[in-house]
């Protein structure tokens, strides 16, 4: 249980990953551009004293995991983002096996989305219907960049990716966390455009849609379809980081967030191991918009407890929250009311 200045949160980590960017494991040139791409974001956006040697970085295996979040970490709870990245890397980047097996002998710490490829057509969706059963999936997580053959990124409202929504609706997936941000090399930045998230949030409301990285760095976009979509969130990973290296900035980021879409619709999260959820942490908790950016409202210690961690339980039944850190408007309908501001505006 993560405790400051008298206050106690609980906190979840919407999105880890356990990866083998290792030479080994790299299929082609793109495999290393990968996670020399991911290294540079660690290294350029971390304090000096949190910078990881670059091949730890390529592969720290589950003992580090598990060390780092839960041990000396602060996560109670976290969730696996799978990102597969099969024409890069031979076994894939996500360690599937290692991973699922951590999430199925600590369900009280991990859970486990996977992910697919709404290009890889019925077949694909065979292996949705075999995965989504013996994983007992709640959440997928989507990489519309990746590369397919000689296809270079699709979008969610596609024949197929709409054909692989319905039938989540059909198993029982309700979370479609889904890759909306900074560009990573050889990726190309248009193949994570946030215009179609517009479309498939209107048509499936049976699901939730959340938005990685906040559509950085298309933020004003992703705020104006999050404010008038009531199913979809906003993922700080990729965003949070700002606040060592670019803290006015991160201030813009989050004031923006909490004007728009509200307080119940943004969930923390390190991306670890691009970063390390105990720095994120202990920075966020004491961060404050500066006195000077008048146009956003300070953020209040509740405000904090939601994005940390009460916010992304209320998405995952599993995720059990102790009955003193409970917070009622939080629990009982996570994203119903938007921030006032945004609503009169978007409204009137």
């Amino acid at each position: 249980m993560y405790e400051k200045n008298g206050d106690k949160y609980f906190v979840v980590d919407a999105h880890v990953h356990l990866w083998d960017g290792r030479e080994s494991n790299q299929r082609n040139i793109h495999g290393k551009q990968f996670i020399d791409c991911f290294y540079d974001y660690h290294r350029n956006l971390s304090p000096e004293e949190e910078v990881w040697d670059y091949d730890t970085y390529c592969y720290y295996g589950p003992d580090r995991f598990m060390h780092d979040l839960f041990t000396d970490g602060p996560a109670d709870h976290a969730i696996f983002q799978a990102t597969i990245l099969r024409d890069f890397y031979v076994n894939g980047f996500a360690q599937v096996d290692d991973s699922f097996k951590l999430a199925t002998d600590n369900p009280d710490k991990l859970t486990y989305n996977h992910a697919y490829d709404p290009r890889d057509g019925e077949q694909g969706l065979d292996q949705l219907r075999r995965d989504a059963e013996a994983m007992h999936l709640q959440g997928v997580k989507l990489y519309t960049a990746e590369w397919h053959g000689d296809s270079r990124g699709y979008k969610l409202d596609d024949h197929w990716s709409r054909r692989y929504l319905e039938e989540c609706i059909e198993l029982g997936i309700k979370n479609i966390h889904v890759h909306k941000g900074p560009t990573i090399r050889p990726l190309d930045r248009d193949a994570f455009d946030v215009a179609d998230v517009d479309k498939v949030a209107t048509d499936y409301l049976d699901l939730n849609f959340i938005i990685e990285h906040v559509g950085l760095p298309r933020l004003e976009d992703f705020c104006w379809i999050a404010t008038q979509e009531s199913n979809v969130y906003g993922g700080l990973a990729v965003a949070i980081p700002f606040i060592h290296t670019r803290p006015r900035y991160f201030a813009q980021i989050i004031g923006e967030l909490l004007y728009w879409i509200g307080e119940d619709k943004i969930l923390f999260a390190s991306d670890y191991a691009l970063w390390n959820p105990r720095w994120l942490v202990d920075r966020f908790v004491d961060f404050q918009i500066p006195e000077d950016m008048t146009e956003y409202a300070p953020i209040t210690v509740e405000q904090k407890k939601k994005i940390l961690g009460l916010n992304a339980a209320a998405l995952y039944p599993n995720i059990k929250v102790p009955e003193e850190l409970r917070i009622p408007t939080a629990a009982a309908d996570p994203g119903a009311e938007v921030a006032t501001g945004a609503q009169d505006t978007v409204t009137s």
